[in-house]
């Protein structure tokens, strides 16, 4: 489907060359035919010959004479019709869905080739829209693959979110994505195998992404994480859980919905120190995040150690994961800073 798009969208830019090439060469003919007949100037001749053309009015800048008559008469019983024939096609060729929509891919690969650390999410599914919509509301950077092609246009042109159409199993799709730059990758296609396809591509392609998958059997989920799934979510046993806890603790959960619920801008994000961060080698209380506002409610070494709580004297480390709670926009800030040398919040 890539290909043919992509065949298709050529094949259309072909033509709308050979119509602009056609219609140069008429005018360039009937401005060389009047400057050898009536040796005027250039200008003047070119004038003439496109107002012949287009048959928009005629004044005589330059002395035609007999012989300048003769070839205006042949000049525009032949030229109009391949002109009319070639004014209609370009524009017909310039208005194609073809050219469009490689204008378009075209603009949205150089939007998608500037991401760096965003998020993939394979499939626009009622779940792939919902992930969207709140990787949208977090303010991340995120790219949506499918290969419905009405359905992603008309979900991601009405948010602007950069979206790639195509096979998220092929290869070619994934690296359009920018699977060799991104943070994480979700893939919640319609069917497992998919699914369990487009996690073993993305291993493969980036040894490093965390990879979320959806399985609709529990069957499958030990199989999802043999493949290379970071997380292999279960609509049907998380909904349970989470209906269970409701059932167990409703306070608890109300209060750790809060996150969830748009308007409160809370979020509970887990944030990676990368190696170079302001804030290797500080203690918790050495930073500014408690005067941000973000509250570090966990951490969890590289080597798998989890410290909850955390004390305000524990040293962050590089490869540290930090659990914070606070406002999106601070938690946003934090994610931004933790790769950063930089000194921030001050």
């Amino acid at each position: 489907m890539l290909r043919r798009a992509l065949h298709e969208g050529r094949t259309a830019l072909r033509r709308l060359a050979v119509l602009l090439t056609l219609l140069l060469a008429l005018t360039l003919i009937g401005t060389v035919g009047l400057r050898l007949i009536t040796g005027g100037r250039w200008l003047d001749c070119l004038y003439m010959a496109v107002i012949t053309l287009t048959t928009v009015g005629y004044e005589e800048s330059v002395p035609l004479g007999d012989a300048g008559r003769v070839f205006i008469i042949v000049y525009l019983v032949f030229g109009f019709g391949v002109f009319s024939f070639t004014a209609v096609n370009l524009v017909q060729s310039v208005l194609s869905p073809e050219i469009r929509g490689l204008l378009e891919r075209n603009r949205m690969e150089n939007v998608i080739a500037k991401l760096k650390n965003h998020e993939i999410v394979c499939g626009m599914g009622r779940m792939g829209v919902t992930i969207c919509q709140q990787l949208h509301a977090s303010g991340r950077a995120f790219v949506v693959v499918d290969c419905n092609a009405e359905l992603v246009r008309r979900q991601c042109q009405e948010h602007h979110w950069a979206y790639v159409i195509g096979d998220a199993t092929e290869d070619a799709t994934l690296k359009e994505a920018g699977i060799e730059r991104a943070r994480s990758l979700a893939t919640v296609l319609h069917t497992d195998a998919d699914n369990i396809y487009v996690i073993l591509t993305s291993r493969i392609l980036a040894p490093g992404l965390q990879i979320l998958a959806r399985a609709s059997e529990d069957s499958v989920v030990a199989k999802m994480e043999r493949a290379g799934a970071t997380r292999v979510v279960s609509p049907h046993t998380t909904g349970a859980m989470k209906m269970a806890r409701f059932l167990l603790n409703p306070n608890v959960e109300d209060f750790l919905e809060i996150a969830d619920r748009r308007g409160q801008g809370l979020e509970l994000a887990d944030v990676k120190i990368q190696p170079g961060s302001q804030y290797v080698g500080k203690r918790i209380a050495d930073t500014c995040l408690a005067r941000l506002g973000v509250i570090i409610v966990g951490l969890r070494r590289q080597s798998g150690e989890r410290l909850m709580p955390v004390q305000s004297e524990t040293e962050i480390n590089a490869g540290d994961c930090l659990f914070a709670f606070g406002s999106t926009e601070a938690v946003n800030r934090m994610i931004e800073e933790s790769a950063s040398t930089d000194v921030g919040f001050d």
